[in-house]
């Protein structure tokens, strides 16, 4: 399947994330150096933009309720039970894109 592109690798900082909308679908982006991540825009406690969270030594604090994530796998800080869903985020053109059908 055609990559999905998500936002330019110019537009994100080394250290932050920031909250895409595309194909109908909330992603949060990160950057980490030369590592980016896709995580399910949502937090799966009660709906908040894991995008706009802060980001730090690779872990995304939700903004709302302080849930916090391992962006480079999705796995909850705390409990091995939550997981958000992950993409394997890819570079095109200066584009971070991912490919919808392949969450893990």
């Amino acid at each position: 399947m055609a990559l999905i592109p998500l936002i330019a690798t110019s537009e994100l900082p080394d250290g932050t994330g920031r909250e895409v909308v595309a194909v109908g679908k909330i992603f949060a982006v990160y950057r980490e150096g030369d590592n980016y991540h896709v995580l399910d825009g949502i937090c799966p406690h009660a709906g908040g933009p894991l995008g706009k969270g802060t980001l730090q030594a690779g872990v995304v604090t939700c903004p709302w309720h302080g849930w916090q994530f391992h962006v480079d796998s999705g796995q909850h800080c705390l409990s091995t039970e939550i997981c958000t869903a992950r993409w394997p985020a890819e570079i095109e053109d200066g584009m971070i894109c991912i490919r919808l059908e392949q969450p893990e």
